[in-house]
């Protein structure tokens, strides 16, 4: 059956434990968590068990599964080499943090887009990753953490075509599908169920063309058709809500997060349930 979880990332104003008692007060039972302010990378590393032992217990008060963590280090695709070195460092710095959550997988940025002319930024972010899923699998050689990116706007991967690509160029990558970040580019619904096959994880909220979160009546992102087509293509993931406050970025609109996560758990549960 599939499972519906919400993102840490639509309570950015609480503290990871405030964030995750309100996900759990509003019925969800599986919750994604992103690094930021709620979790720094960084510190994480510094003392990755410790980080580890404490998100563990809220999870446990709160009766809450972990179905993933996106650790966001945008700039692998950085012709500064040590700019990019230092996000591959801190992944793995974090690598301890994330086998002791016992985390099902872990959301990477594809990279930061790089100026027309920068040829060799595909090449830089392909090197990155292989790098950073190799090390993924040496930390977990009896379970291999699963790894994926998430073709964002912005991103090296923003295309379906170069996610694709990069998932076949990098052995042991998948993706973290957003419908949002499809939908805001007008991107068919045909299209987009072509990369289920490499999706390991899915994101939701509503969106329209040009306009990255909107209201749920406002929204392009039809829910029923959605679900029959994971269940179509048996998807077996998690799918997460994640609205953001972030208003204005990529015309996102300002909505009302609770009202909103809960306007979609509810039509994602009917669209399973009926």
């Amino acid at each position: 059956m599939l499972e519906f979880a919400c993102h840490t990332w639509a309570f950015s104003d609480l503290s990871l434990t405030e964030a995750l008692g309100t996900i759990a007060r509003l019925g969800f039972r599986y919750v994604d968590i992103g690094s930021g302010a709620q979790l720094n990378p960084a510190q994480a590393g510094q003392n990755p068990r410790a980080f580890a032992a404490e998100i563990k217990r809220d999870l446990e008060t709160y009766n809450l599964k972990l179905s993933d963590v996106y650790v966001n280090l945008p700039h692998i695709t950085a012709k500064d080499e040590e700019k990019r070195r230092k996000e591959i460092d801190l992944y793995k710095g974090i690598l301890p943090l994330l086998v002791a959550l016992e985390t099902p997988g872990v959301t990477l940025s594809p990279g930061l887009a790089g100026a027309p002319d920068d040829v060799e930024s595909y090449d830089r972010a392909i090197i990155a990753l292989r790098e950073m899923v190799e090390a993924s699998e040496l930390a977990t050689p009896s379970t291999r953490l699963r790894v994926s990116i998430e073709p964002h706007l912005d991103s090296i991967a923003q295309k379906p075509e170069v996610a694709v690509r990069m998932v076949k160029d990098v052995s042991g990558l998948t993706l973290t599908l957003n419908w949002a970040q499809l939908v805001w580019q007008d991107i068919s619904h045909d299209e987009i169920v072509k990369l289920l096959p490499h999706t390991r994880h899915i994101h939701i909220r509503q969106a329209a063309q040009a306009k990255l979160q909107t209201p749920f009546l406002q929204g392009q992102i039809d829910v029923n058709q959605v679900i029959d087509t994971l269940r179509s293509a048996n998807y077996e993931g998690v799918v997460t809500v994640e609205y953001m406050k972030a208003a204005g970025l990529h015309g996102m609109m300002d909505v009302n997060i609770l009202t909103e996560s809960v306007q979609m758990r509810d039509a994602l549960r009917n669209a399973r349930d009926r």
